[in-house]
């Protein structure tokens, strides 16, 4: 039996016919038998193997004796099976062919195979990639998780917080060193994909050690614990966390006075200074020995024009833009702090937050992950680039629009590192739309990532979004005015990579409502010739957010609910007008020093103060002293023997028992204006004061009835 194209064809058993497959090799002689031999002869012959196929067909019983292996002899089944489907080159497995709905097995597996190919077709490399980040992401969190919840986020909202007065409970703690660490370079692992930076964790660090080495300090030299010299070592730490990141002493010190706190003691300058030029210095020698540099240099060199960098009409575009940065960190601030009020009242996302935080993790790094993958839509994003590159390439000083005018850069199969800004350039979006789609959605994943409950920073992502905002403004500038602007007869040419610069100190500064980003900007290129046209643009923008929205930091603090005194400066509430006791606590709970013991300990019973204040008499109510409620009942404790005899004893004799008192060197009076009692608060890190009239205790105030006052102002009641 033969096919039209004269090969021998295998006929199919026929429904009545059965084909036995056994592992036996005897078997009775009416059956037909092949055994291994027999088809390894068979093979060696042409058409041999398909004569056998016919001969092992042609009976109405047929036996197939199979040995997996008899001496060095092995059957190759599987070419029996193709031979038998008319597939000499795509064997199919017995169990596949004889097993149920084989035509349907073999179209499902098909279909995986083709899937397989497209999607790998763009290289697998991308796929573990982002598998990456999500990885990385999750081992961030579950180092959070693992070792305490105060390693999570930023850090620079709860520095600020403890740097006001407020305790924090293990938040310095040098046990969550290590867990900070792991959680923070896992972050950064993940590149650009979650696009999250590490100037907050740092600070955390630093301030941990700072923290640690006080400690270490004070037990070394004997000194009793200062809370003074505490806070000293504190703020020198922060400053060193941002001043190691960015090798950018000055404006280190800067940056942590004007986001940490509102006054500022000179006497920390010199301790600030000194620490963060010992961090810095060794930041770029540990550069130089690793053979990174030749030399200490800035982190991100620019080669801008000494001479004429700018024209004088270009200061009007420089203030345009950091109007337009303002405008932008407004937007950015409130779509911040909306979606993450939004996260914890939600009900789903709540929910999830609270029972599956690694999940909601995996699903945040996911999503981010996906977006940016390079051969999808991350094209359109320079997203193969780090977030060194993406600084490095924003601040170049050729207009890419002009360069790619009349021909068209190829997008490469991989980033050039002599050419790092074709990555910017794609046929189909150009320039300005690269620039344009690489802002809308950095800003909103941005807002995004902030979620996700592990160590990250978000300043440097901050200071890129503005680099691009610049750069955009600049390359339409190049492209509006191809030959310069003309100045005194003279015409130089735009710089799109000046723009950058003023962009990313504009818009950090403006999120932050700090002015020292400008510095910052000229110790990172390590340039000053944008020096005018930069610092106008961070106060344009300056004006504009800090007179519309709280800073990141502020806002965020806000939304975690830490303990803070809402600022009032700037802010059109007449707080002159507002005095003490229109908004003071009347209520409060003296204890006379004649006041006999068993009032005390029913005072003490039926309130939970920290401390009271100690007035001389019952009738007179001059306030004379605090004591501390921990230190009075260990002293009632220590009385109880004397009062069990039947000593009629008043707390005078508790007093001059041991029972230390706290002198009061401060307090207001009920005339005190409500921005007076602001500044007194904010300055000297306070958290309550007791009001007296004439000596006489009348009244208390904390940051609870600060609060309530100014939200009073800033939100008025409906009039009825």
């Amino acid at each position: 039996m033969h096919s039209p194209s004269g090969q021998p064809s295998v006929p199919r058993t026929h429904p009545g016919r059965r084909l036995l497959l056994t592992p036996h090799t005897h078997h009775t002689r009416g059956e037909n038998t092949i055994f291994p031999s027999t088809w390894g002869r068979a093979g060696a012959e042409p058409g041999g193997r398909e004569q056998a196929l016919v001969r092992l067909t042609a009976g109405d019983s047929v036996s197939l004796s199979v040995c997996v292996s008899v001496g060095p002899t092995r059957v190759p089944m599987e070419e029996l099976v193709g031979l038998r489907e008319g597939s000499p080159e795509n064997p199919v497995a017995l169990r596949e062919l004889w097993g149920p709905c084989p035509r349907l097995r073999r179209g499902i597996r098909g279909g995986l195979e083709w899937l397989k190919q497209k999607l790998f077709r763009v290289g697998e490399d991308w796929y573990f990639l982002m598998t990456l980040g999500v990885l990385m992401a999750l081992i961030s969190y579950a180092m959070d998780l693992v070792v305490d919840s105060v390693v999570r986020g930023s850090g620079v909202p709860e520095v600020k917080t403890i740097l006001s007065g407020v305790v924090l409970e293990d938040y310095l703690d040098i046990k969550n060193f290590g867990a900070k660490v792991v959680g923070s370079s896992c972050t950064l692992a993940s590149g650009s994909t979650l696009f999250l930076g590490k100037v907050g964790p740092f600070v955390h660090l630093s301030v941990m050690i700072a923290a640690y080495l006080g400690r270490v300090r004070t037990k070394t030299i004997g000194e009793a614990e200062n809370k003074g010299k505490q806070n000293e070592m504190l703020v020198a730490g922060a400053a060193v966390g941002v001043a190691t990141v960015f090798a950018a002493p000055f404006s280190g010190v800067l940056f942590c006075i004007e986001v940490m706190s509102s006054h500022f003691s000179v006497w920390d300058y010199w301790r600030g200074f000194f620490a963060a030029t010992c961090g810095a210095f060794m930041f770029r020698l540990l550069a130089v020995f690793n053979s990174e540099q030749e030399t200490i240099t800035s982190l991100y060199k620019t080669s801008f024009p000494v001479d004429v960098p700018f024209d004088l009409p270009e200061i009007f575009f420089f203030v345009l833009l950091g109007a337009i940065c303002g405008v932008a960190s407004c937007a950015y601030l409130f779509c911040q702090r909306t979606f993450l009020a939004f996260t914890k009242t939600n009900k789903l996302i709540s929910k999830l937050m609270a029972t599956s935080k690694p999940l909601y993790a995996a699903l945040v790094a996911t999503v981010l992950a996906s977006i940016t993958y390079p051969p999808g839509v991350g094209r359109f994003m320079a997203s193969r680039l780090s977030m060194r590159e993406h600084l490095d390439t924003l601040f170049d000083n050729h207009s890419w629009a002009l360069l790619t005018r009349n021909s068209s850069p190829p997008w490469p199969a991989e980033p050039d590192p002599q050419h790092l800004w074709w990555e910017w350039y794609h046929p189909r979006f150009t320039i300005f739309g690269t620039l344009a789609f690489f802002l809308v959605m950095k800003f909103w994943m941005l807002i995004l990532a902030t979620t996700i409950p592990m160590p990250a920073g978000y300043f440097l992502p901050i200071f890129i979004i503005g680099a691009a905002i610049g750069r955009l403004l600049g390359e339409a500038l190049s492209v509006a005015f191809p030959e310069g602007i003309v100045a005194g007869g003279v015409i130089n040419p735009i710089m799109p990579g000046g723009y950058a610069l003023a962009g990313a100190a504009a818009f950090s500064g403006a999120v932050t409502h700090s002015i020292s980003t400008a510095l910052l900007a000229f110790e990172l290129t390590g340039q000053i010739v944008h020096a005018l046209p930069v610092l106008m643009a961070v106060l344009a923008a300056n004006a504009i957010a800090q007179s519309c929205q709280p800073s990141f930091y502020d806002g965020t603090i806000m939304v975690k609910k830490l303990p803070y005194l809402p600022w009032i400066r700037g802010r059109p509430i007449n707080s002159h007008r507002v005095i003490v006791e229109h908004f003071m606590r009347r209520a409060i709970s003296t204890l006379a020093r004649d006041a006999a013991l068993e009032q005390v300990v029913k005072v003490l019973t039926s309130t939970d103060e920290a401390e009271y204040p100690l007035v001389e008499s019952t009738e007179s109510q001059l306030l004379v002293g605090i004591v501390q409620r921990a230190q009075l009942v260990q002293a009632l404790q220590a009385e109880a023997p004397a009062r069990a005899s039947g000593q009629q004893r008043c707390l005078q004799d508790i007093l001059a028992g041991g029972c230390p008192t706290e002198p009061v060197t401060l307090t207001l009076s009920p005339e005190t204006s409500l921005h007076q009692a602001h500044n007194l608060f904010e300055l000297l890190n306070l958290r309550s004061l007791y009001v007296t009239s004439k000596g006489r205790a009348v009244g208390y105030v904390s940051w609870v009835e600060l609060e309530k006052a100014i939200s009073a102002l800033t939100n008025p009641p409906a009039a009825k």
